[in-house]
């Protein structure tokens, strides 16, 4: 089962270089798995480019990032802990 360890509070992604090629490593691939098959998609914001998640073991919020958007497709993925304040004033949670 994929889940995210009460300790974690980001989860960065990098790509890196394997066999002459830009790839993405495994905290990308495990960011993916996250956002798609454990966490619960709450709201995206207006860029469409943040995404706010919800444990459902827990209950924390998550925010999906891309840090580094200057790079192509917007570069490797983050996934932040953020707190229920940061969530409601960004996202406008009630």
């Amino acid at each position: 089962m994929i889940d995210i360890n009460s300790y974690e509070t980001v989860l960065t992604g990098q790509w890196i270089f394997r066999d002459g090629r830009l790839v993405a490593n495994d905290v990308c691939e495990r960011i993916f798995s996250l956002t798609t098959s454990y966490l619960v998609k709450v709201k995206q914001d207006v860029s469409g480019w943040n995404t706010l998640y919800r444990d459902p073991n827990d209950r924390r919020y998550w925010e999906l990032t891309f840090p580094q958007s200057e790079l192509q497709g917007g570069g490797p993925p983050q996934l932040k802990c953020v707190t229920v304040e940061e969530a409601k004033e960004k996202y406008g949670l009630a």
